[in-house]
């Protein structure tokens, strides 16, 4: 045991000593625009994940790097670029897969920025920029707890460790199972730490434990077969903005609280979490109040919600007195823990069919579902990831549901059914993740690469 406490000593200081170098190369993927979407230069998603192989290849641990790409299901395209490294265990050690993603969501208006969103910038103890927190922290912990790892342990290190760098998370993971399938032999591990979440706050760790599912759907409604003036045929005519109205009304209720019948809702304890706090990190206006019903963890973390992310209708600029035919919106549901997101949508699909005014026509297309995820946290890993999060942090982590999705994690679950999988992660309730001014806590960021470090250390020390 004294050894064992003495290498984990080497471990902390040898990692906290690399914390600087670590922010540098950060730094350094935050500047490339690593955007998936179609829309933007797919050349820079090429050059991430070479920067990236580049980075793996650097510590000098694996036998395999290389960046490959998998088909997307259903057509005759290749996602986009993924970086995958490995090295086998010995003398009987676990294999551990680290999975982070390389993309990034769009700048968005880059006028609401402080600073460059792809310009990494200091200010007030957070790295800014576009994927400083999303997912490019959560690449250089993996990396930054391997160097501590190789320069502490040397030939001792008989850990297998395998890595799996995404490239098209926030485009929807389109070719991550076949991925998966093309790369079994490789990714075949038995613990999956998954690196793409959130803290309880900047200086408390957070082990995610549930997950909600998600439903996105487009709905077209359609009320004339051609635009009609207002003046002439409003009053006796609905056009499709008034019906869409009326429609996407009845989804809450008055309380704001989901109004879907066949909606779930998970029975399950909260930590105390106030309104104070909520309007602090959600930035929510003053005499805005909030929405629905229980305890506030409870509506993020065990309820179903509904989200309006795209509405088609005539800009304001571009306004005349004319009755709109159709319009489009996009819905976003996100699904409690325990009930699947495929039955979730047939829910809404349902209940948006059902109260359609007017006889309106409606149309479901680019329907998106993904499953919830509840953690086992009996195993043996949840509980080395604990103590390791006590020692690299100062403080025992909290168990915290999210209110968000991580969709492929089912893939996951189906491909690798004995892998214990720990759901970690380097934001904090105000890094803004997708939003403007994205921004990275560096303290978080330090003590989420030493509690890496220490937790590979401890795996380690395992025999499987």
């Amino acid at each position: 045991m004294t050894l064992d406490l003495s290498r984990r000593d080497a471990v902390r200081a040898t990692a906290s000593a690399g914390i600087p170098s670590a922010l540098a190369d950060l730094g350094a993927l935050v500047r490339i625009p690593s955007v998936a979407w179609p829309a933007f230069d797919q050349a820079e998603v090429q050059r991430s994940a070479d920067a990236v192989a580049d980075l793996m290849r650097g510590t000098g641990v694996f036998e395999r790097v290389e960046v490959a790409r998998a088909a997307i299901p259903g057509t005759d395209e290749l996602g986009q670029p993924a970086v995958l490294a490995s090295r086998p265990a010995r003398n009987g050690r676990p294999t551990v897969l680290l999975y982070a993603h390389h993309d990034v969501q769009p700048p968005g208006d880059e006028d609401l920025w402080e600073s460059p969103p792809f310009e990494p910038t200091v200010r007030d103890g957070r790295l800014y920029g576009r994927g400083a927190a999303d997912d490019k922290a959560g690449i250089m912990v993996h990396v930054g707890a391997i160097r501590a790892l190789v320069e502490t342990l040397g030939d001792d290190l008989d850990l297998g460790i395998a890595v799996f760098i995404e490239g098209e998370e926030e485009y929807g993971s389109r070719s991550f199972a076949q991925f998966l399938v093309d790369h079994a032999d490789v990714l075949r591990s038995d613990v999956i730490v998954v690196a793409d979440s959130g803290n309880w706050d900047e200086r408390t760790p957070g082990l995610t434990v549930s997950l909600r599912g998600n439903a996105r759907f487009t709905l077209t409604v359609r009320t004339l077969a051609h635009a009609s003036h207002s003046g002439m045929m409003g009053g006796a005519v609905p056009d499709a903005m008034l019906a869409t109205v009326k429609l996407l009304s009845t989804l809450w209720d008055d309380d704001g609280a989901v109004a879907v019948e066949g909606l779930a809702v998970r029975d399950a304890d909260t930590p105390p979490y106030d309104e104070e706090t909520l309007r602090a990190e959600s930035g929510l206006l003053d005499g805005v109040s909030p929405i629905g019903r229980d305890s506030i963890l409870s509506r993020l973390w065990n309820k179903p919600s509904i989200t309006i992310t795209g509405w088609d209708a005539t800009p304001v600029e571009s306004a005349s007195n004319t009755l709109a035919p159709q319009t489009r919106v996009v819905l976003s549901a996100r699904v409690a823990p325990g009930q699947s997101a495929q039955e979730a949508f047939a829910a809404l699909e349902t209940h948006l069919r059902a109260h359609a005014p007017f006889g309106a026509q409606l149309e479901f297309t680019d329907v998106d579902c993904g499953d919830a995820f509840l953690v086992d946290t009996g195993g043996w890993a949840v509980e080395d990831a604990r103590e390791a999060f006590a020692e690299g942090y100062g403080v025992d982590a909290v168990d915290v549901g999210v209110g968000g999705s991580i969709p492929f994690i089912a893939d996951l679950v189906r491909e690798f059914p004995g892998a214990q999988i720990l759901v970690t992660g380097v934001e904090d309730p105000h890094a803004r993740a997708h939003s403007p001014n994205e921004s990275l806590h560096l303290e978080t960021f330090g003590n989420a690469l030493v509690s890496e470090a220490l937790l590979l250390e401890r795996l380690n020390r395992r025999t499987v």
